[in-house]
Formats: C-alpha cells, sequence, structure tokens
C-alpha cells in the first residue's frame, strides 16, 4: 500500500471519529461507526422529535440554569478524584446546567460509554442508572421532572472579543475560539443538531483543535488528569459533587 492510500486512510478515520461525537450516536468503540452514524441519522430525520425540542428550547432558553463565575466539581471514578473546574464566565449556560445537573445528583452511578484512547472519554447517559436498560447507551439526555421534556441547551461557543458567547450556530472559526480543546478540557456531546446537547459529557484525552468552534467546552480537568488517563469504557462515576461556586448558580 502507498504513502498515499496509507496518509488518505489516516485523513479519513479521523474524520469518522470526529462525526461520531455526537449525543445521538455514540460509538461504543472506535469500530463501530456505522451503527454511530445510523442512530444520528434517525435523530435528525425524527422531524417531530426535532421540532418539539426546539420549540422547547426556544420557551424555555431564558430559563436555563446559568454559572455566573467559576466552580469546581469533583467527580469520584475508580475511588479516585478529578477535580474540574467549570468556566461560567466563558459560558454560562453549559456550566450553569452541567453544574446544576451535579447538584441534583444525575450523574451519580453513570458510566463512562464511550472510550477512545487519544480522542476522548465521554458519558452522562442517564439511562445508564436503569438496570434494567438494554438499548445503546449515548442515546439518551436529562429529563427534566418539571416539564417531562428532555432538557437541551443551546450550542455556545465564545470567539476572541466578543463580549457574549455566540449560539446556536456551529463550525465556528476554530483559531477564534476562547475555550479550546486543549487536552483535559470538559465539553459538551450532541447530535448533528446544534442545539441538542442535554446531560452528556465528554473530556478531551489529547488536544483536539478539529473540534473546536464545533462543540461548547465549559471546563478544565485541574487536578486527576491521571485518573481521567486510566478511565475505561464502562467505569462509572460513583458520585460527583460541586465543591466550589454552587452560589452562583441561578435558576
Amino acid at each position: 500500500m502507498t504513502q498515499k492510500t496509507n496518509a488518505w486512510l489516516i485523513k479519513m478515520f479521523s474524520l469518522m471519529l470526529i462525526s461520531s461525537l455526537v449525543l445521538g450516536g455514540c460509538a461504543t468503540s472506535a469500530k463501530d461507526i456505522s451503527q454511530s452514524s445510523s442512530s444520528s441519522d434517525n435523530l435528525a430525520n425524527n422531524q417531530s422529535q426535532l421540532a418539539s425540542a426546539n420549540n422547547n428550547n426556544k420557551t424555555m432558553s431564558n430559563n436555563l440554569p446559568q454559572l455566573e463565575g467559576m466552580a469546581k466539581v469533583e467527580l469520584q471514578v475508580n475511588g479516585s478524584p478529578i477535580l474540574i473546574e467549570i468556566n461560567g464566565t466563558e459560558a454560562p449556560t453549559t456550566a450553569g446546567n452541567f453544574v446544576d445537573l451535579v447538584n441534583q445528583g444525575v450523574y451519580d452511578g453513570l458510566e463512562f460509554h464511550r472510550v477512545i484512547p487519544g480522542f476522548v472519554a465521554q458519558g452522562g447517559d442517564p439511562q445508564g442508572k436503569d438496570p434494567n436498560f438494554s438499548g445503546q447507551l449515548g442515546t439518551g439526555g436529562f429529563i427534566d421532572p418539571q416539564t417531562g421534556l428532555e432538557r437541551r441547551i443551546p450550542l455556545e461557543i465564545k470567539l476572541e472579543g466578543e463580549d457574549k458567547p455566540t449560539y446556536s450556530k456551529a463550525k465556528l472559526s476554530g483559531s477564534e475560539v476562547v475555550l479550546k480543546h486543549d487536552r483535559g478540557v470538559i465539553a459538551m456531546a450532541r447530535s448533528a443538531m446544534p442545539d441538542s446537547a442535554s446531560s452528556q459529557f465528554y473530556i478531551a484525552l489529547e488536544e483536539l483543535p478539529s473540534l473546536d468552534g464545533d462543540y461548547a467546552v465549559f471546563g478544565k480537568v485541574v487536578e486527576g488528569m491521571d485518573v481521567v488517563n486510566g478511565i475505561q469504557q464502562g467505569d462509572r462515576i460513583s458520585t460527583a459533587k460541586v465543591v466550589e461556586g454552587l452560589e452562583k448558580l441561578q435558576k
């Protein structure tokens, strides 16, 4: 096989990994790309579900939790802590959603259903709490008990020189993004629709500049990256708690 062919295959594989980073179709392994794409397409083609979600998002967008400043969250995984700094200064809605869900205990007991070395460790599907759940993890989000609907948050990315984040727009210029995909950042997973993030998140295991401008980064690991590097697919978050800055959460 020629070097040109090898380079082409590597490029195509990288693109498939990036495109599979979606809430509606999170592959269980790097080889499970076709199933991932199928799930994502099914979500994107379900027009009635999308219309309902988008309408709900518009009506509740001003009522989503907001984090006014910085906070810290501690995840316990495999008996060891992971301390994450949550950035509500640059991503108030995305950070507020995460801190609110942590404070509600949504992440306690959930597993990392998708781990790809050199790429991401992804978790946060609430369906994983159901011991009888037999479907594919990576397809669920947080159901708000007050509305009975899945809470979805707008894609929130702040660009350099802007006072406020840009909302609901993907494929922004990665070079202008304030919160970039450095190693150890935490960001929201989503489907093909920009405003489809809910509760699923991922931690970048390496620098991932190709995701800048397309996914919402809202914090970074400040202690315990060695614990993150040791996460295996199926490992669970035993507990998640807000250890600093909860008073900055506005609901």
